[in-house]
C-alpha cells in the first residue's frame, strides 16, 4: 500500500509536533548549590564526582530518581533577581541524594558547587532552571564503579548524551 502525498505530509507533521512537544515539557524549578558534601542517600561515602545533585522531596519520589542523570540549564534569575546569572552552558548531573524540606531545602534541585558554577554565577545563589533526563552509556556488570549495588542502573556513572549541549 502506498502513501498519498497528503498522508505522508501528515505523518511528517505529526513527528515534528511530537518532537516539539517533548522539548516543551522540560521540567522546571529552582536550583541552589551546596558547599560541603555529606554521605548521600544513594551512595554513602562513595565518590560520585563533582557533577552531582540532590532532589527535592517531590522530585525525589521516595528515591525513585536516585542514580538518574539529568541535563540542567539555567533559564534566569530566581524570584525576580536582577540581571542574567546564566552562563549559557548546561551540565549533566547524577542524582545522589534527597534535598529534604525538613532539613531546610527550599529548591527543586540542590547542585554541587561545581555543577552550579557551570550553569550560573555562584553569586546568584539560586536560579531558575529546566532539567531533562539524559542518556547514559550502558556498561557491563564487571565495569561497575561501585561493587555490591542491587541495581546496576543506579551505579552507572552519568555520561554526556550523544547530543551536543
Amino acid at each position: 500500500m502506498t502513501m498519498t502525498k497528503v498522508s505522508s505530509t501528515f505523518v511528517v507533521m505529526a513527528v515534528v509536533l511530537l518532537g516539539a512537544a517533548s522539548i516543551a515539557t522540560a521540567a522546571s524549578g529552582i536550583a541552589t548549590f551546596y558547599t560541603q558534601y555529606t554521605p548521600s542517600a544513594c551512595y554513602g561515602y562513595a565518590n560520585m564526582g563533582n557533577m552531582v545533585v540532590a532532589a527535592s522531596d517531590s522530585f525525589w519520589n521516595n528515591g525513585a530518581v536516585s542514580g538518574q542523570c539529568y541535563r540542567v540549564r539555567c533559564t534566569g534569575a530566581a524570584y525576580g533577581g536582577s540581571g542574567n546569572p546564566c552562563t549559557g552552558h548546561s551540565v549533566t548531573v547524577k542524582i545522589v541524594d534527597e534535598c529534604a524540606s525538613s532539613d531546610g531545602c527550599q529548591s527543586t534541585i540542590d547542585l554541587s558547587k561545581q555543577a552550579f558554577a557551570r550553569i550560573a554565577s555562584l553569586d546568584a545563589g539560586e536560579v531558575k532552571v529546566t532539567f531533562n533526563p539524559t542518556y547514559v552509556r550502558h556498561i557491563q556488570p564487571h565495569e561497575l564503579p561501585v561493587k555490591g549495588c542491587g541495581s546496576w542502573n543506579v551505579c552507572v556513572p552519568c555520561m554526556k548524551s550523544m547530543k551536543p549541549e
